[in-house]
């Protein structure tokens, strides 16, 4: 019997951790471990066009599933262009697995052709990044990547010469058990029976919800119920805690809406919730503030912080809950949801002007009219820029559908690569990508992935053939708008030469139907939409200090987005508040 190649071990382990797919682009440095892909009927090698799709593709998967994914790049420029994807997957929490494979062991550190250092070039992106040159160490440098991953919801890569990869794997090398979940983290008794004094002592509670909450939709439901608070959340946190929610008062931060920034700052005690909310500025500085996470390293780096609470959100709601008084006056509580339907009826009158008439069509009739069609289960793939913005105010969670984007790392092309990885992991589910077309033509050579592979992603596309978040950023800085426009062909007609259905919308009346249309098409997709480049958007609540490129002024001229299905929560959820 042949003996085992440290390649065809690396595929074993990667097997026995779960991992069913590799996303990459073959090279020769790469070619035993590809071979030994081939060999392994467990898992399949998935050819991509441009090793950050590959990288991109894995962290959708992990983001979804919660378990470990694998990509790969070949020596030099083909595991550079991995770096990317890793850094956003690393800053998504998604457990993923890289093969940075290496040039000859012997040629390290000669100039080599094609030569990097790749365990110094992705040590920023990781958490663990170490190099395999004698097989001796396998099989223990790969399994201590995989715990690396799943137990730090992060990234590993591992290092590999190509020559190194072909030798033969040690004999009786040991093997142990992979660890392929995490568990819950209890927060200890000291800081529960503190957390319930302060939530007692408290007349306004407001929660601010983000990805940590997801799985814990009930429990911040009946918290919430418990306090009277208010509850508003973070992008992240929109599909695991806006729907069914009687006391939601919308998002804060740059792509806010509602009564979310007022709840934060007119509270006397703030709990944020599984949230690593990036925007400080957006968060108040003279509020009583407790912060609950699973990562320790995310308390108070981004405020200041009057308990710092380590467990994860299900957990601590669960110990808190019953140690917490019921209280009686929802007085805040009705506040804010009365400011919250107010600020929600002013904006949606800009989205309702004549919006089924209006040529080119606007981005928000876009969103919406994709909200109602698409499916209960769809997961949704969402470009940076303003289709973040269409996303946060007009897709519509339900507790089934899913939304991931680039929404901590803020990389351009994300959602194609995404609905990739996203798309293989069922064919049966529908899967959306809300493309821009600056994020769509950055990486537009894995549209012919899905004809590949024949994936049946649909690519929604945003086309006002500009940068539009660049020029808002732009504009509100007192800048004319200067490199961000795009002469851009008509994409349906690539689509269809590439094989895919393809279809270009420019009149608002012929929307719904081309969308019925290719959301019911069989295979991979593209709906090219002619949309206003002027269609932009300011959060509610800004100030020139909250971020570089922002500034308050009354000259600028900007336009506000509407907030689709939004408004009708909101008004059902004021039936709760008493009338006098």
């Amino acid at each position: 019997m042949a003996k085992q190649t440290v390649a065809e071990q690396y595929v074993d382990i990667l097997v026995r951790a779960g991992v069913r797919r590799m996303y990459g682009v073959v090279g020769d440095s790469l070619n035993p471990v590809v071979d030994a892909i081939r060999r392994n009927a467990a898992i399949d090698w998935i050819q991509v066009r441009h090793e950050e799709t590959a990288a991109f593709a894995a962290g959708a998967e992990a983001q979804l599933t919660g378990s470990l994914a694998a990509c790969a790049g070949s020596c030099g420029p083909g595991h550079v262009h991995l770096l990317n994807g890793l850094y956003d997957a690393h800053r998504s929490m998604a457990p993923v697995i890289a093969l940075a494979s290496h040039i000859p062991s012997s040629e390290i550190g000669t100039s080599y052709f094609q030569e990097t250092h790749p365990e110094r070039l992705f040590q920023e992106c990781s958490d663990y990044c170490e190099m395999i040159s004698n097989p001796q160490q396998m099989p223990r440098v790969l399994q201590t990547a995989v715990q690396h991953a799943i137990g730090r919801s992060g990234v590993s890569v591992v290092a590999l010469p190509g020559d190194i990869a072909a030798r033969p794997a040690p004999e009786r090398a040991e093997e142990h058990a992979l660890v392929t979940s995490r568990p819950t983290v209890r927060p200890g008794d000291a800081e529960i029976d503190r957390l319930a004094r302060m939530v007692n002592e408290a007349e306004r509670v407001t929660l601010f919800c983000g990805r940590g909450c997801a799985g814990a939709h009930d429990e911040v439901m009946a918290f919430a119920e418990l306090v009277k608070a208010p509850v508003g959340h973070a992008l992240r946190g929109k599909e695991w805690i806006q729907y069914d929610n009687p006391y939601d008062v919308g998002m804060s931060g740059l792509l806010g809406y509602g009564a979310a920034y007022e709840a934060t700052h007119e509270c006397d005690l703030l709990i944020l919730l599984g949230t690593d909310f990036p925007y400080g500025a957006f968060l108040p500085d003279d509020v009583r503030t407790v912060q609950v996470d699973v990562r320790a390293e995310h308390l108070g780096r981004r405020s200041k912080l009057d308990l710092a609470v380590w467990g994860d959100v299900r957990e601590t709601l669960g110990c808190l809950t019953p140690k917490v008084r019921p209280k009686s006056d929802r007085r805040f509580l009705d506040r804010m949801l009365k400011k919250h339907a107010d600020a929600l009826e002013g904006v949606v009158k800009a989205y309702t002007r004549r919006v089924d008439k209006h040529i080119p069509i606007h981005p928000e009739y876009v969103a919406s009219v994709l909200d109602e069609e698409a499916a209960d289960d769809a997961i949704f793939t969402v470009d940076t820029g303003m289709c973040n913005v269409w996303a946060a105010r007009y897709l519509s969670p339900n507790g089934r559908r899913r939304m991931i984007g680039s929404f901590t790392h803020g990389s351009m092309a994300n959602a194609l690569p995404q609905a990739i990885g996203a798309q293989f992991l069922d064919r049966r589910r529908q899967v959306v990508s809300m493309s821009g077309d600056g994020g769509f033509t950055m990486l537009m050579g894995d549209f012919l992935t899905l004809v590949q592979y024949d994936l049946p992603v649909k690519v929604v596309l945003f086309n006002n053939s500009a940068l539009s978040m660049v020029e808002l950023e732009m504009l509100v800085s007192g800048l004319p708008a200067h490199g961000t426009g795009y002469h851009n062909p008509d994409f349906a007609q690539i689509a269809r030469a590439a094989g895919a259905y393809g279809e270009r919308v420019e009149k608002p009346k012929h929307l719904r139907t081309a969308l019925r249309a290719a959301l019911r098409h069989k295979g991979p997709a593209l709906l090219d939409v002619v949309t206003d480049p002027n269609a932009l958007s300011i959060p509610p609540k800004i100030k020139a200090e909250m971020v570089t490129g922002f500034a308050l002024s009354a000259s600028k001229m900007v336009l506000e987005g509407g907030v689709g299905r939004m408004v009708q929560m909101a008004r059902s959820n004021l039936r709760n508040v008493p009338r006098p």
